[in-house]
């Protein structure tokens, strides 16, 4: 493979699928819309993703592609114009096979039902000049990708990234970047995809480095999955198999999980604690795609060769406070619900208020949301890659946005504008202010910094994670080395396993 462009002129590079050409934005050379998969309809819906079919002459790579169909729960979804939702798009400093930079594969995250590769706070520019190629990818979301539906591989979106995962070790060379040097990053769903990738046999050799960024800890057993599925199902008037769903319009599927999402507190006593949330889709520990948790299969030794970075922020849950409308209104009796519901243990609520007496009932309630959800699942994954034998290092973002009037804390998502660095774009911003803060911007670029020396090095600049001293890097204004700050909440959950969620009742 080689360029077959000059620079200054606009890049085009020979991948094994064809030419594109892509444009020069501030000193990188962008690359929007690539295929790394044939389009997954007509009959290669809910199927594995199959190998891109190449194409003759120059394909323009210019506009990022449409991304899956997806759920209105939290804003207005994107309008999509076709099916071509397995696309990626890459940023490199300088589209040369001579280069070998290292690769940050970003994942994008977004509870599964949600995500877009397109969106503005994920364009990786800002990465690219530290002299790092960036690659960001869409995969099928909600029913489409992770729904547990007979006659369809389980997981199709984990599939969908790895097949992107391929895609860049056969062709990233041609756009700068080393093959040998690959780091997959994500945020939220994107941190457990990551989660999900370190476990996952046909992700094996696919990348050497992974961050992992607020990572959940929802995965399902494939009875839940199957239940969930076959309700989801229900609201179109569908049974739970691929040929049912196929003749549903794709377009359709996501409202369907949303009406289930609005309604799921009926189904409370049957499926748990993801009615709390709520959360109808996630991996899917079904023994051969994904086949054990991220923390059983880590300790077991799954990814002691791939390096961890892996971290949280301070105040995880505050944001869907904000989100729920509770925020400074937090009630004893959903206090009491939330323990009940989350907290580990037959006495998990006893054991909260115990381990946390001066705290509020909002307090508490955030306490524990954050803990389930978020600070423990990604604090037990550094426990397991250390348990197996591999590296980890951990870090706790623990600056408050001074968005927002300041009320939301270190809050969940504040760490994607500061990875990139776009800090006034995207919606993610307004976790920062307008205009940016000038501390907003140094600590953006330290963050950078440690991220992509990760990438290129295997070292953020801060000690390992380790069982006896569990350093940890709390990153602020003044960054700070210490031993794990949330030592309260480790201890309430550190028996605590984080098996694949099931059902209550059969």
């Amino acid at each position: 493979m080689a360029v077959t462009s000059l620079s200054g002129a606009e890049p085009e590079v020979r991948t094994k699928a064809g030419v594109l050409r892509g444009v020069r934005e501030a000193g990188t050379a962008v690359f929007r819309g690539v295929p790394f998969a044939e389009p997954p309809a007509g009959a290669l819906r809910f199927a594995a993703p199959q190998p891109v079919r190449g194409w003759d002459g120059v394909r323009p790579a210019v506009a990022y592609g449409p991304p899956p169909p997806q759920s209105g729960m939290l804003a207005q979804p994107p309008e999509t114009t076709g099916d071509d939702w397995l696309t990626l798009n890459i940023w490199t400093p300088e589209p040369d096979p001579a280069a070998k930079l290292p690769v940050m594969v970003w994942i994008p995250g977004g509870g599964y039902v949600t995500g877009n590769a397109g969106l503005p706070e994920y364009d990786a520019g800002n990465l690219a000049r530290s002299g790092t190629v960036v690659v960001s990818l869409n995969y099928r979301l909600g029913v489409e990708g992770f729904a547990q539906i007979d006659g369809a591989p389980a997981n199709r979106g984990l599939l969908d990234q790895v097949a992107a995962l391929r895609w860049v070790q056969d062709d990233i060379r041609a756009f700068g970047g080393d093959p040998d040097r690959v780091t997959v990053f994500g945020q939220s769903a994107g941190g457990g995809s990551v989660a999900a990738l370190l476990a996952m046999p046909r992700a094996a050799g696919l990348f050497r480095r992974a961050v992992a960024q607020s990572v959940p800890g929802t995965f399902f057993s494939p009875e839940l999955a199957a239940d969930i599925a076959a309700a989801c199902a229900a609201e179109v008037g569908a049974r739970p198999t691929a040929a049912g769903l196929s003749a549903v319009a794709p377009d359709r599927l996501p409202a369907a999980g949303d009406a289930l999402s609005a309604g799921i507190g009926r189904w409370r006593e049957r499926w748990g604690p993801i009615t709390h949330r709520p959360i109808p889709f996630a991996p899917v520990v079904d023994g051969d795609v994904l086949p054990a948790t991220p923390w059983q299969a880590l300790a077991d030794g799954a990814a002691r060769d791939v390096g961890l970075l892996v971290g949280h922020t301070r105040d995880e849950h505050r944001l869907f406070s904000l989100i729920d409308g509770v925020l400074g209104q937090v009630a004893h009796e959903q206090t009491e619900t939330a323990l009940h519901l989350l907290a580990p243990g037959p006495d998990g609520a006893r054991r909260y208020r115990e381990a946390f007496p001066a705290a509020t009932e909002e307090e508490l309630y955030e306490l524990v949301n954050a803990d389930w959800l978020f600070r423990m699942p990604s604090l037990r994954l550094a426990d397991a890659q250390i348990a197996g034998g591999g590296r980890a290092h951990l870090y706790e973002l623990t600056w408050p946005a001074p968005g927002a009037g300041g009320s939301l804390g270190a809050c969940h998502g504040l760490d994607v504008p500061l990875v990139f660095g776009n800090l006034s774009s995207g919606r993610p911003a307004m976790l920062i202010g307008d205009p940016p803060f000038p501390e907003a911007e140094k600590l953006s670029a330290r963050i950078r910094s440690a991220w992509t020396a990760f990438a290129a090095h295997g070292d953020p600049g801060w000690p390992r994670y380790d069982a006896d001293h569990r350093l940890t890097q709390l990153i602020d204004t003044r960054p700070v080395i210490a031993a794990y700050p949330e030592e309260a909440s480790r201890l309430l959950w550190q028996d605590h396993a984080f098996p694949a969620l099931s059902l209550l009742t059969q």
